[in-house]
């Protein structure tokens, strides 16, 4: 048997193409500033300490003004409220932060399901990758089982005759 016949399909596989890429850095280097002022904004909106703070300025908006309405039902010259039940001002600076936020928020959620469609292309391309190898590999030990069958086929060939020769030395 040659040499070359030997080595099985792994031994010539050409393992060149490298299909692993890091999504979040590429996907990073492609945002523009306004993307990345969007993204940061949707972040400190959709958390926690937001609505906290927001919530704490509600109640003293609403606790301010509550008290100066009533200081100026009881004492006419006291300064009066700038924004008296029912918080029409307070409902319109909600309305305008509703009226930003919103469409901003929306952007980068856009952004995150575009990333989410290329980390699951990339993932594709590996098990697209993992599948072609696999089947190298496969292909690999069918060959290596081809070649003990015929190293065994080898070894009984010549145990068969050397147990003849036996035989008829002793005969």
């Amino acid at each position: 048997m040659q040499e070359k016949s030997r080595r099985g399909p792994a031994a010539t596989y050409n393992h060149s193409k490298h299909v692993l890429v890091n999504v979040n850095e590429k996907f990073q280097t492609t945002l523009t500033t306004g993307q990345r002022v969007a993204d940061i904004l949707a972040r400190v909106v959709g958390g926690w300490p937001f609505i906290l703070c927001q919530s704490a300025l509600i109640f003293v908006w609403v606790g301010v003004n509550g008290f100066l309405v009533y200081q100026a039902a009881a004492n006419p010259t006291y300064f009066t409220a700038w924004d008296p039940y029912p918080f029409i001002l307070l409902n319109l600076v909600l309305s305008f932060q509703a009226a930003y936020t919103g469409p901003i928020v929306m952007m980068s959620q856009n952004r995150q399901a575009e990333k989410d469609r290329m980390m699951a292309e990339h993932d594709y391309q590996v098990n697209v990758k993992a599948e072609e190898e696999i089947k190298v590999i496969m292909r690999h030990l069918v060959h290596q089982d081809d070649l003990i069958l015929e190293i065994l086929d080898k070894m009984q060939a010549e145990n068969h005759a050397v147990g003849r020769a036996d035989t008829e030395k002793m005969s």
